[in-house]
């Protein structure tokens, strides 16, 4: 498309207007639109983001084109229940009267998704918006090219043009997006920009869902089954090369399970990729050289690791690396890793290690290995995260019944499911009274003294 960012959107905006996205059928014939298009072009996407990010094609497969197909499936069956109307009651001095409401569409959204999993945080957001009932402007990421690339022709050959868009580039493109009047923004990525969003959408008192991230922590004792615990770890951290919002950032755990955990990691980490995870086809890499760089240099000075630390800066590759020797102070514990770099700190308790994480900005998801109920139920009452995992990391993120979204520094907002459809909608609150009888008249002046109670 060659239309600048104002045409682009005030096309969309005709189209909302003039109805397009509003009938149920519509957005029903949509959803099975885009479920074809994944399907059909399921190798396309692999090889896609291989190109973008040396993704192996079983994960982007489980992690990217399966959780877009099952959030359709998810959603499509229960867009005509969500849609209607919803009685209540109303106040006795109302009576006679009835309430209700309904969720509405917003209009024209924007969704801007990043570079970890493309496809993924493009078509989900976007399957929820369809659902509501909006049109959509799609802003991939130019870190992505080749996905980016290939979704934009999917969606221009397979959903109804009237309705949606996409718009490539990079910085000045969605700085330009930005200033355009949306309905809805839709941004997943990080802090920094997320605050640069947020400020754009206040100027036009645009409501904006912010997906950010942060240091996701974990927690081990010494109830947990070690071997269990250690492979889930291990998954959640390096899927993606650790390029995962809600991967495992830094562990914490008791001074003598330490190096028993990280040795089992370790394990981990090589049976799933072998003793040179360099030439493992189930290995991912890092995106691009900025990122490359700003890893290499969280790593420690003298070069010494517990597990990994190797590196190749032309390949992009960094190794799964487990570091033991680190302090709270210390660089990587500054800022979220988004790497196969996993730090193991030393807490006394359970108790040290919840003050440890409220300290920090609060997490878009914290991890709790453990038999314990009281060790559960202290972090359930006494953490804040947008997530809290028992014994299981990124599960929250593979349920479309689950909401997904952040507190604080991680994020505002939820969508996945009902909450995506509902975060996509304006519930409005509707409500009527005959014209006989007029009983409201009971309510009006003059008021007599003595009557207020």
């Amino acid at each position: 498309m060659t239309d600048t960012c104002e045409e682009t959107v005030t096309r969309l905006h005709r189209s909302f207007e003039a109805g397009v996205s509003r009938p149920l059928a519509w957005r029903r014939e949509q959803l099975g639109r885009m479920k074809r298009m994944v399907t059909a072009h399921r190798k396309d996407i692999e090889h896609a983001v291989y190109l973008d990010l040396g993704k192996p094609a079983a994960e982007t497969a489980l992690m990217e084109i399966k959780l877009v197909l099952d959030e359709i499936k998810f959603v499509e069956p229960r867009i005509e229940r969500w849609s209607r109307r919803h009685h209540t009651a109303m106040p006795l001095l109302m009576q006679p009267a009835s309430s209700w409401t309904i969720a509405e569409p917003k209009g024209v959204v924007l969704v801007i998704s990043p570079w970890n999993y493309p496809l993924m945080l493009s078509l989900e957001p976007m399957a929820d918006a369809i659902a509501a009932g909006n049109c959509v402007c799609l802003k991939p990421s130019e870190l992505s090219p080749n996905t980016s690339e290939l979704m934009e022709r999917l969606i221009y050959k397979y959903l109804d043009p009237r309705a949606f868009a996409v718009v490539q580039g990079a910085v000045p493109e969605t700085t330009e997006l930005l200033k355009q009047p949306f309905d809805h923004i839709f941004y997943t990525g990080n802090g920094k920009v997320g605050s640069i969003v947020m400020e754009a959408a206040a100027k036009q008192l645009t409501p904006v869902t912010l997906e950010l991230g942060g240091k996701s922590p974990v927690f081990v004792d010494a109830s947990a089954n070690l071997d269990v615990a250690a492979g889930r770890i291990a998954w959640g951290r390096f899927t993606n090369a650790g390029q995962t919002c809600v991967a495992p950032d830094y562990v914490l755990t008791t001074p003598e399970l330490v190096e028993p955990l990280a040795e089992k990691i370790a394990a981990f980490a090589q049976k799933f990729f072998g003793d040179n995870p360099a030439k493992s086809a189930s290995y991912g890499r890092i995106v691009n050289t900025k990122q490359f760089d700003r890893l290499a240099r969280l790593l420690p000075a003298d070069g010494k690791a517990f597990s990994g630390g190797e590196t190749n800066r032309e390949l992009l590759y960094i190794a799964p690396t487990i570091l033991t020797d680190v302090r709270p102070d210390d660089p990587v514990m500054q800022e979220e890793i988004f790497g196969p770099i996993l730090p193991i700190l030393a807490v006394h308790n359970a108790h040290e290690a919840v003050t440890f994480i409220n300290k920090r900005p609060k997490p878009l998801a914290l991890y709790v290995f453990t038999r314990s109920k009281s060790t559960r139920l202290l972090f359930e009452r006494h953490t804040s995260s947008g997530a809290l995992g028992f014994n299981l990391p990124l599960g929250h993120l593979l349920s479309s019944r689950l909401p997904f979204g952040g507190i604080g520094a991680s994020g505002m907002g939820s969508y996945h499911g009902k909450s995506g459809f509902l975060e996509f909608s304006h519930v409005k609150t509707v409500t009527s009274k005959p014209m006989f009888p007029d009983t409201l008249r009971l309510a009006y002046p003059p008021y007599r003294l003595g009557n207020s109670h």
